[in-house]
């Protein structure tokens, strides 16, 4: 056995890894081959997460799918079909399979087609999606960050049911591929494909590929760079979309029990690779590549949601003249752009607070003004009416006076008459005396 130790000889500290090394053989065994064995050591202890987002219409068999790929009875709810929208319902569950420990999240997408109107029927995957995306970001960038224990709910797998109408696919699936082709690994699935003739389904997935790639919809494929799954992977790539089956129900066939469909006309077995493609589903997803899956929604749709979300907010990897631009020079532009704005908004305000009080002040002036005015008119219709009293008031005290100088005149007369009534009266009585 040859050990070999990689020497640093100078160079640039940006250059490559190995870049500027020499390989050095060593004289004895010293122990860092046992480092992939540590790795999966560490693996095992902390465990593994999987997530997967089942599209499809209702009725389609995607509970019953999950059920069988994982070979148990996932308890869940049931789910109500009469929503005004698409509604993503998210379940957890803790399997164990030997000594490792897989946390699987499935996610379900109900009412998805139910409605009359499905234009929008993609927004608000697209937008559970991005929102997973966005809560790992928002970890990422923490100055505390907990990743080793985070539990990551970003979606790795996408199975695509797509309805067994052996015609071609709907508007609404090539709509929604398309928009999710770029933020999720999809997987197209021939849901019930026992619904049709092998006849009919060769022709429908040759149908189905050619849609997808005349549209530009970029599906998942199995990797061919690793030597050792090069070969079967190459080969079920050439299988995709799979038409699978999904039961929970045992029948027995010969001496032994199987997952199977009963009909009148015979019984479709689910293992079994010459009746469905449920098997190459199971191998591809979960036994081959379930590794790659995560490690391309890392590497791929997150590294491709990040970059974009992080030059929205300004950073950047090279300035204007293409030269490296470090994260401390962003910084540092962002902030002082973001105070010349800020000073650019104090100074609108201002003026904006300045141009208010005038205006406010011009109206108070002419509030004012034409509460004068009003006083005004006022003061003077107050004069007036009593100058017209006092008029009134005159003439009214000339009347009154008048009138006293005729009552004491009245009186006058009258005492004057009654004095000379009461003489003439003396006078009849004296002489009737006499």
């Amino acid at each position: 056995m040859c050990f070999c130790l990689l020497l640093q000889l100078g160079g640039s500290p940006s250059g490559s890894p190995g870049e500027g090394a020499r390989a050095v053989p060593l004289a004895g065994h010293v122990g860092f081959d046992s480092m992939p064995d540590q790795l999966v050591n560490k693996s095992v202890n902390h465990g593994f997460c999987f997530n997967i987002l089942c599209i499809g219409e209702t009725g389609l068999g995607k509970s019953t799918l999950m059920d069988t790929l994982f070979n148990t009875k996932f308890e869940g709810e049931p789910t109500q079909h009469n929503q005004p929208g698409v509604q993503l319902k998210s379940n957890t569950y803790e399997l164990q399979e030997s000594n490792v420990r897989l946390m699987l999240t499935v996610v379900n997408t109900v009412g998805f087609g139910d409605q009359i109107n499905k234009e929008d029927s993609y927004k608000s995957i697209v937008e559970f999606i991005d929102t997973q995306f966005e809560a790992y970001l928002q970890e990422e960038l923490k100055i505390k960050r907990t990743l080793h224990s985070y539990h990551d709910t970003r979606i790795h797998a996408c199975l695509y049911f797509i309805a067994p109408t052996g015609h071609s696919l709907k508007s609404l699936d090539l709509v929604t591929m398309k928009k999710l082709d770029s933020k999720v690994n999809i997987i197209p699935i021939i849901a019930k494909s026992d619904a049709i003739s092998k006849s009919e389904l060769t022709k429908f997935k040759i149908k189905i590929t050619s849609e997808l790639v005349s549209n530009g919809v970029l599906i998942y494929q199995f990797p061919i760079d690793d030597e050792t799954v090069a070969e079967i992977n190459s080969t079920m790539n050439a299988h995709l979309p799979f038409a699978v089956v999904g039961s929970t129900e045992e029948v027995k066939i010969g001496n032994k029990m199987v997952k199977a469909r009963q009909y009148p006309w015979g019984t479709v077995q689910v293992e079994n690779e010459n009746h469905c493609d449920f098997v190459k589903l199971r191998e591809m997803l979960i036994r081959v590549n379930m590794e790659d899956l995560r490690e391309q929604t890392h590497t791929r749709h997150y590294e491709l949601y990040r970059r974009c979300k992080l030059e929205e907010m300004g950073f950047k990897d090279t300035d204007p003249d293409c030269k490296p631009f470090s994260l401390q020079e962003t910084y540092e532009a962002k902030r002082n752009e973001f105070m010349g704005e800020l000073q650019k908004k104090e100074e609108e305000m201002r003026q904006m607070f300045v141009q208010r009080v005038k205006e406010k002040e011009a109206e108070l002036k002419e509030a004012e003004k034409e509460l004068h005015e009003k006083f005004d008119r006022l003061k003077k219709l107050h004069q007036d009416e009593k100058k017209k009293l006092e008029d009134k008031k005159k003439s009214l005290d000339d009347e009154l006076n008048g009138f006293k100088q005729k009552k004491t005149a009245a009186e006058l007369l009258q005492s004057q008459a009654l004095q000379a009534g009461g003489s003439t009266t003396l006078k009849r009585d004296k002489e009737r005396k006499k």
